[in-house]
């Protein structure tokens, strides 16, 4: 049987049809309804409210300013998921946005400051920056943490977060998009 709150009438009759039991539908719905036996459809999600206030915030220093004259000198970074058969795998992403290209990634089962100071490390492995870089990220908690904050003053890289709730700051996507 099913734990209890997730099905509802028409389901718990379908189980009960499939165990061999005969009954009809309504009286199924009846009897739930007086056990208080409900489906729980996902979940309540209360509007306009989006947790907490991050612990880290940074400035905005890209300020939308998206298009860039040298290479290295700006890159933003993001977190995806993908679907997979085995659940979801998630890419994280470093962008010059001198060339539009993909200078960092890496794709991992957990979406987790790990997978983005991979991606961040691949970028700077690989283009091997010799002044300082601005590297643009939203206020996700891969982010503002202690490991992201410290590889960034390791590298000698600057970190500008963009605005909270603004799918319009969205560096990456502005990256590829058409002007």
């Amino acid at each position: 049987m099913t734990a209890p709150g997730l099905y509802g009438h028409r389901k718990l009759h379908d189980d009960l049809l499939e165990q061999g039991e005969s009954i009809c539908l309504n009286r199924v719905a009846r009897l739930t309804r007086l056990a208080g036996i409900k489906a729980q459809i996902g979940y309540k999600r209360w509007p306009g409210k989006y947790g907490e206030k991050p612990s880290v915030v940074v400035d905005n220093t890209l300020g939308r300013q998206f298009d860039v004259a040298v290479p290295d000198k700006v890159w933003v970074t993001d977190i995806t998921y993908i679907r997979t058969q085995e659940g979801f795998a998630y890419l994280a992403v470093v962008i010059d946005l001198f060339s539009r290209r993909v200078v960092g990634w890496t794709i991992q089962s957990r979406q987790t400051t790990d997978v983005v100071l991979q991606a961040l490390l691949m970028a700077t492995w690989r283009k091997k920056p010799k002044a300082k870089v601005l590297i643009h990220s939203d206020q996700g908690s891969q982010f503002t943490s202690m490991d992201w904050a410290s590889f960034l003053r390791i590298h000698n890289l600057e970190h500008s977060m963009s605005r909270r709730g603004n799918c319009h700051d969205n560096a990456v996507r502005r990256a590829f998009s058409i002007y």
